[in-house]
């Protein structure tokens, strides 16, 4: 078997076979085929694309190409939940103890922020103490204990795919919905879950800017997790604002806890339940998603919800008490107002301009290895259908100084928000499910 005649056939629009694809993803790991070559098949496979048997092929190949997790030991129905990113988003925060709360065990490898989308690790690792790497069997004793664990990624789940995407980053094939559909789902699969909920993020603030694609890249996962035997839905959530108020890590910690005593942004409350809804129904808990959000509803009401991140946060080395005074968490010594310019009703706002503003002030990483800092970000004032008179507050920026940063975040912010002399018509927050 050669690699240039298995580019050969995917230029001319053939199928790969298993024994191929395995053949270049092994070549891939051990260095055995030049990186041209496998650059020259990703090409080829963002102009043919792939079948869905071929796709699902290439996600078991990097999911078995690394480290696996088997958590088979654990009682019940694994679910994993996964988005594919975007600003403010911090469900996983809300859905992975309230899920625990109703019954369903969440056993979750989660990574860090890069560029404008903030990461699950640095944001539980804004509250005071947590720990975010756990030995295997700890990670394991949690779930079983107290039904919820979220921990980095291991440094060698699919590195088949650390090794593509590298790739494919300065080749320009990252466009590839077959590619980032394998990407996602190789990750997912290799970390053992049972059965799998995605977040397709669609909108100014996420990869895929409109429902159709998202639609697409949603079908192209779901389908590969029914290929594989994980069954699978997808959400296509709205990312053309941010999600909630605030972008920043204690900041999005403090909203998480919020929504779990039943408060919080009305937007974020919702997206948080629907995913976790599905959830329930994957793990077998609840017929359907009606009956599941009675459950998730009664658990947050109870205070049950709350109580299942207090013993999350403990078990995992962190302070519990941020549950119930929220200025435990990390607090910026600065504050500076963002003020509007005119009067108008606000229209929009671009959540990508919120999230790279955000990372201005040192919430996020230009690259992989900038320190972050948990204190800083943004908690927005005004959100559209919003009326706002000129000097009105649009948003707040949490900041260590107000220096040049500072002023060039706030230009940002204010230039993000879109007004109008009449109210528009409100985003739909969810575009649909795919399953």
């Amino acid at each position: 078997m050669r690699a240039v005649d298995i580019i050969r056939k995917k230029r001319f629009g053939g199928e790969l076979t298993e024994q191929e694809i395995g053949f270049l993803i092994k070549g891939l790991v051990d260095g055995a085929i030049p990186d041209y070559q496998i650059s020259a098949w990703a090409m080829a496979v963002c102009y043919m694309g792939m079948t869905d048997k071929e796709t699902a092929a290439l996600t078991l190949a990097m999911a078995n190409s690394g480290d696996t997790v088997d958590l088979s030991s654990i009682a019940g129905v694994k679910v994993d939940k996964h988005s594919t990113g975007g600003v403010g988003d911090k469900t996983t925060l809300i859905v992975a103890p309230l899920v625990a709360a109703c019954g369903v065990p969440v056993a979750k490898m989660s990574g860090r922020g890069l560029g404008h989308t903030g990461g699950t690790i640095d944001k539980l690792e804004s509250i005071p103490g947590f720990r975010t790497e756990l030995s295997r069997d700890d990670f394991f004793a949690q779930v079983e204990d107290i039904g919820v664990a979220v921990i980095g990624q291991s440094g060698n789940i699919a590195p088949a795919d650390k090794k593509l995407y590298a790739l494919r980053d300065v080749t320009a094939t990252v466009e590839s919905i077959p590619l980032i559909a394998s990407s996602v789902m190789s990750k997912k699969i290799a970390a053992g879950a049972d059965a799998i909920l995605l977040d397709v993020k669609t909108g100014d603030g996420a990869f895929m800017k409109t429902p159709e694609d998202a639609a697409k890249l949603a079908a192209a996962m779901v389908a590969i997790g029914n290929q594989v035997g994980r069954q699978t839905v997808a959400v296509i959530s709205d990312m053309d604002q941010p999600l909630g108020r605030t972008i920043g890590n204690a900041l999005e910690v403090r909203e998480a806890i919020e929504v779990l005593r039943g408060e919080g942004p009305e937007d974020l409350r919702e997206v948080s339940l629907v995913l976790a809804s599905h959830m329930l129904v994957l793990g077998g808990i609840a017929g359907d998603t009606d009956a599941a959000r009675r459950m998730l509803e009664t658990a947050i009401s109870s205070g049950e919800a709350l109580r299942k991140f207090a013993a999350f946060v403990t078990a995992q080395g962190g302070d519990p008490a941020v549950t119930e005074d929220l200025s435990r968490l990390p607090q910026a010594p600065l504050r500076v107002p963002v003020s509007s310019a005119e009067a108008g009703y606000v229209l929009g706002i671009e959540a990508e301009a919120i999230g790279l503003a955000a990372m201005t002030l040192g919430a996020g990483r230009a690259t992989k290895d900038d320190e972050i800092d948990y204190a800083v970000g943004i908690e927005l004032a005004a959100k559209p259908g919003d009326f706002v008179r000129e000097g009105d507050l649009l948003a707040t920026l949490y900041v260590r100084a107000d220096d040049m940063r500072a002023e060039s975040a706030v230009q940002s912010v204010r230039a993000a928000y879109r007004l109008g002399v009449e109210q528009g018509e409100p985003r739909p927050l969810l575009h649909g499910i795919v399953q």
